[in-house]
């Protein structure tokens, strides 16, 4: 019996490794993209709020997909889904593959709308299928399993940061967005033949409308969700990297380096967020946690938004704060990630994580129209103190947690 159940254990393992390949490539080339296109487009001339705008689409189908994208994943199976998100993000590659003069913001939008979709076509696919695998009551495994995913996908995206920087001015736009379409095109194709499995299909019939949750604590956790992501991108996604290159003078290896480290150092992090967390001495973090480590990042934000109009040196201060930054944020959004994928429902899980990650997706949809208005207003600090701001709506979101959820052997309740 037991080598019975070892061996489809195994089988399981073997069918989540393809689906955590596929999460792997498709996130070096959309780290990769992502920063071709904010320092392309800057060096054209365009404006840092015109930079937004060619994510907005981006974001926008985030959101509409993640809801939409739950629903179809218990319905066909999370490896179908994740086949059509890498077709996807081949198809957006290679519509920008056109001359400069053919790249209009139409055009551009366009291919990152597709984009948008098939990254929370992955997500979604791959962060579901942990709650495949692993028992209920074996909570401690499924947080270190969701911690080293989400973990990895960021260290990874971080590489994909510093490749998208290092491809432009190696080989220019044009060549780079076209070798990452070929490459991610025959990673497709070999996905097609080992996914086999239905993962995350659910056994009973859903209606669409359950697309929405009905559970209150996962709104409660969606909600601290969004306001988090956009305290992120209101400075990340256009601000910084403009910054960097504008007001520092840090040239494409520069930038795409910085912030692939940061990425790398921020994916380290929630990948070790289950031993800071103490979970390795038998502690589930809950509600309380989520509050505690949002109430921190606010504080750390506010002070780095402060050290910037201290009069000392901007860089020195900008990269410390960020680092500890990175760690802090970290933190919280490994122990989201967890609490989303312990709380959603056994069967058709893929609805209760969609409705949150479309609730992450609406978060960096306003963190990014937010990081291009709001530094042309009033530039990098007043990016920070917005994002200050939001990160306290986060914990107060978090709040409602506390009040609900009571740690147990078992997790979290709901």
């Amino acid at each position: 019996m037991f080598a019975k159940s070892a061996a489809g254990w195994s089988s399981g393992v073997k069918q989540y490794a393809v689906v955590t390949g596929n999460y792997w490539a498709f996130t070096l080339t959309d780290g990769a993209l992502r920063m071709l296109v904010v320092l392309y487009f800057h060096q054209l001339g365009y404006s840092p709020l015109s930079i937004a705008f060619l994510f907005l689409f981006y974001e926008i189908f985030g959101v509409v997909n993640n809801l939409v994208g739950g629903f179809v994943g218990a319905r066909i199976g999370l490896n179908r889904t994740m086949h059509l998100g890498l077709a996807l993000q081949v198809a957006a590659l290679f519509m920008l593959t056109l001359p400069a003069a053919l790249l209009t913001v139409p055009w551009v939008m366009a291919a990152q709308a597709l984009s948008g979709i098939a990254k929370d076509l992955n997500k979604m696919s791959a962060k579901t299928a942990i709650k495949t695998l692993v028992p209920r009551q074996q909570q401690a495994v499924l947080f270190k399993w969701v911690a080293l995913l989400t973990g990895s996908k960021n260290a990874l995206k971080g590489v994909g940061f510093f490749v998208g920087g290092g491809l432009l001015a190696l080989w220019g736009f044009q060549t780079a967005v076209l070798f990452m379409a070929i490459m991610l095109g025959i990673i497709w194709l070999a996905s097609i033949l080992l996914l086999k499995n239905d993962l995350g299909k659910a056994k009973n019939p859903l209606k669409f409308s359950e697309v929405f949750s009905k559970n209150w604590v996962i709104n409660f956790l969606s909600a601290a969700r969004l306001f988090l992501f956009a305290a992120r991108d209101v400075w990340f996604v256009v601000a910084l990297p403009v910054y960097l290159s504008e007001q520092l003078g840090w040239n494409f290896w520069w930038v795409g380096g910085f912030l692939a480290s940061w990425i790398m150092g921020y994916g380290l992090v929630q990948s070790l967020a289950p031993a800071i967390t103490g979970t390795s001495s038998g502690r589930l973090p809950g509600g309380k946690a989520a509050l505690g480590w949002a109430v921190g990042l606010a504080v750390v934000t506010a002070g780095l938004a402060a050290g910037l109009n201290s009069g000392l040196p901007v860089a020195w201060v900008l990269i410390s704060g960020l680092l500890v930054f990175a760690i802090v944020f970290a933190v919280n959004s490994s122990l989201h990630s967890y609490l989303i994928v312990s709380y959603a429902r056994a069967d058709g899980a893929s609805l209760d994580v969609g409705f949150y990650y479309m609730a992450n997706a609406l978060g960096r949809l306003l963190g990014t129209v937010l990081s291009g208005w709001v530094y042309q207003q009033a530039g990098l600090v007043g990016c920070l103190w917005v994002a200050t701001g939001l990160i306290i709506f986060a914990a107060l979101f978090s709040m409602g947690l506390v009040r609900s959820i009571a740690r147990t052997a078992h997790g979290p309740s709901r």
